[in-house]
C-alpha cells in the first residue's frame, strides 16, 4: 500500500500543496478554518510527514539535546534528581512533538563529542544540567549560537538563560529552623564548591550563623551518599559536641544519618539533621528527614518553556523558583 502524499492531503482538504505544507510545518500564516481542514485530511488519510524533507524546508530537527555533565553511574543509579529532571523535561518536550537526545559529558573526550554533534546541526537547542565551574561546554555552545538554557545558574560567566531555585533562601530557612529549635553547634555538609548550588547553600548557612553569633563548622561533599557519610564522620571528629547539621542535599543527608547511627548518636535527640531537595527517599529515612522542598520537576519544565521562548523570541529572564521547609522527625 502506498504511503499518503502531501499532494493527497492537499486534494482532500481542497487547498494547494503549498498551503498544506505550511500547516504541516507549523506556520501560523494559515487561516484557522483552512488549518482545520488540512489537519482533518491528515487524520483521515493517515499522512505522516517526511521528517528529513521537512528539516530541509524548516531548518528544524525537532530534537533537543539534554546534556548532563556527570558520569552515567551517577545519572542512572543513586541520585533521583537526574531521573526526575530528565523525565519532566522529556514529558514537556514530547507534548510539543520534540525528541529528546540525552548526552552525558563528564570527560574532555565526551565534551568534544557533544560539541561536534551540536555544531553539526543535529538539534534545535540544548538544555544543560549539572554544570561544574570548569565545564567548557557553556562557553563553547554560546559561540555556536545555538539556543541554550541551563538547569541552575551557570558557574561560569556566560550569557545563558537559566532556571534555578532559591538555594540561598532555602538554606537560610533550614538553618534558621535549627537555630529556632535551640541548637547551638550547627555544622554543615556543603555541596561541591565548583557548583552554584553548593556555593549558594553554603552561603545561606553562613548567613544565618553569622546573624545568630554562631561559628561555622564545615565539611564538603560531592552530593553523593558516600560523601555525606564521610563528611559526617569528619565533622564528629572535628567537633564531637555538635548538635545539628544542615546537609546541602538529601542524598548526602542519608549518608550522614548512617554515620550518626554508627557513632551512637540519636537523631534528633543528640544531633538534628536537615537536608535539601525533598527527594522521595526523604520520607522513608530513619527518622524521616526534615528538608527543603526543591521543585525539581517544575524546574525542568520551566527550563523547557524558557528554551521555547528562545526559539520564538520571547522573554528569557532568569527564573528563580521558591523552596519550602518540610518539617519531619529528624529536626
Amino acid at each position: 500500500m502506498r504511503r499518503p502524499t502531501l499532494e493527497a492531503v492537499a486534494a482532500r482538504a481542497g487547498v494547494s500543496r503549498a498551503t498544506a505544507s505550511r500547516v504541516v510545518n507549523g506556520q501560523t500564516t494559515v487561516a484557522p478554518h483552512i488549518r482545520d481542514a488540512v489537519l482533518r485530511a491528515i487524520d483521515e488519510l493517515g499522512y505522516v510527514p517526511n521528517s528529513a524533507a521537512r528539516s530541509l524546508v524548516t531548518q528544524r530537527t525537532d530534537s533537543v539535546a539534554l546534556v548532563v555533565s556527570e558520569p552515567g553511574t551517577r545519572v542512572f543509579s543513586e541520585d533521583p534528581l537526574f531521573s526526575t529532571a530528565i523525565r519532566s523535561a522529556s514529558v514537556e518536550l514530547e507534548a510539543i512533538n520534540k525528541q529528546v537526545v540525552l548526552m552525558l559529558a563528564s570527560s574532555p573526550k565526551s565534551h568534544a563529542r557533544v560539541e561536534r554533534y551540536i555544531s553539526g546541526g543535529h538539534v534545535d537547542g540544548v538544555m544543560l544540567l549539572s554544570m561544574h565551574g570548569a565545564d567548557p561546554l557553556p562557553a563553547a555552545l554560546s559561540r555556536l549560537r545555538v539556543p541554550v538554557v541551563s538547569y541552575g545558574r551557570p558557574a561560569v560567566p556566560v550569557d545563558i538563560p537559566f532556571v534555578d531555585n532559591d538555594n540561598v533562601g532555602g538554606a537560610e530557612a533550614g538553618v534558621r529552623h535549627l537555630v529556632e529549635t535551640g541548637r547551638r553547634r550547627i555544622a554543615t555538609i556543603a555541596g561541591p564548591q565548583d557548583m552554584i548550588a553548593g556555593q549558594d547553600r553554603l552561603a545561606g548557612y553562613r548567613n544565618v550563623l553569622r546573624d545568630s553569633d554562631r561559628r561555622s563548622i564545615v565539611a564538603v561533599g560531592d552530593f553523593t551518599r558516600e560523601s555525606g557519610a564521610i563528611a559526617m564522620r569528619q565533622l564528629l571528629g572535628d567537633d564531637p559536641a555538635l548538635d545539628a547539621v544542615f546537609v546541602a542535599n538529601d542524598m548526602m543527608a542519608v549518608g550522614a544519618l548512617q554515620s550518626l547511627r554508627q557513632a551512637g548518636r540519636r537523631v534528633p535527640d543528640d544531633v538534628a539533621v536537615v537536608g535539601f531537595d525533598d527527594v522521595e527517599a526523604a520520607k522513608y529515612t530513619e527518622p524521616p528527614l526534615t528538608t527543603l522542598r526543591h521543585p525539581i520537576a517544575e524546574q525542568a519544565a520551566a527550563m523547557v518553556r524558557l528554551l521555547l521562548n528562545l526559539f520564538e523570541g520571547g522573554p528569557t529572564d532568569p527564573i528563580i523558583l521558591p523552596t519550602e521547609l518540610v518539617i519531619r522527625e529528624s529536626a
